[in-house]
């Protein structure tokens, strides 16, 4: 869950009012839905806390730094991964034959 705080989001709102190229990312709404921030907070928390399991856990990751979320992020990502113990499957016997054929094919060109 990446979470912006409101001042942050607040310097964002800004950047996209004075840049015309970003007026596309604003909606009057945005500052409507701003009144009610202690409620969607209370209702992100409720719902974060329900959901988030051992087996599949929330990360709330501060954001109003997108270089540091992106980098705390990809770094949960690489710790949730390596401990899946994936592995490549092994091919069937189908699989195998047609391998051995497509290895046939490129070394008879």
């Amino acid at each position: 869950f990446l979470h912006v705080s409101r001042e942050e989001q607040k310097q964002r709102f800004l950047e996209r009012l004075e840049e015309p190229q970003k007026h596309w990312k604003f909606s009057a709404s945005d500052i409507r839905d701003r009144q009610y921030w202690d409620a969607y907070t209370r209702a992100y928390e409720d719902v974060l806390c329900s959901t988030s399991r051992v087996s599949a856990p929330w990360y709330v990751v501060p954001a109003d730094h997108k270089w540091f979320a992106r980098l705390l992020t990809a770094s949960i990502i690489v710790k949730e991964l390596s401990q899946l113990d994936l592995e490549h499957p092994d091919p069937t016997e189908a699989g195998r034959d047609e391998l051995a054929a497509a290895r046939r094919a490129l070394q008879s060109e």
